[in-house]
């Protein structure tokens, strides 16, 4: 994962671009593992871990509507959060959301299910808003903490992905 996270400040550095997260079920490994890279200060602006749905709503701005009718585990939380973020953090220009559920005791069809969600951000002389890219994985690992460093991981390749555009 670090190699990852490396080539993410790399190329946060090469494209002036400020990074901002909205982390739920890796509770922050995404900017902890960017933080072991020095000088990512000038490239990570930070990371609102919001574990709870309550915290969702008021720190990101996502809407108990669409948590009640498709829940914290969906790709409309998932792109709420980073619409939310990105607005709540106007140094940044790129962000990334990741939501889901790693077990145990996951309701039928979401264990070990996550939504992540990178938007960069649009043309600041047209306000334009774009949507974000969101992908649905389905997470191989068996154990909860192996879970989390895997989807930290799938966070930190859609981030290179959008990087990569």
């Amino acid at each position: 994962m670090h190699d990852d996270a490396q080539r993410v400040v790399q190329l946060l550095a090469l494209r002036q671009q400020r990074l901002v997260l909205a982390e739920s079920c890796t509770g922050g490994l995404v900017a902890s593992e960017l933080a072991t890279i020095p000088g990512v200060s000038q490239w990570l602006c930070g990371s609102a871990v919001t574990y709870r749905c309550d915290t969702k709503v008021k720190w990101l701005g996502v809407r108990e509507a669409t948590l009640a009718s498709h829940t914290a585990v969906s790709e409309a939380v998932a792109a709420e959060m980073v619409h939310g973020v990105l607005h709540r953090t106007p140094e940044a220009t790129i962000a990334a959301s990741v939501t889901g559920h790693l077990g145990p005791d996951a309701p039928a069809g979401f264990d070990g299910v996550i939504f992540i969600a990178v938007v960069q951000r649009g043309d600041p002389e047209r306000d334009e808003r774009f949507e974000p890219r969101v992908v649905r994985h389905v997470l191989h690992s068996q154990d909860r903490q192996s879970r989390q460093r895997e989807a930290a991981l799938l966070v930190l390749n859609a981030i290179l992905d959008a990087l990569q555009d």
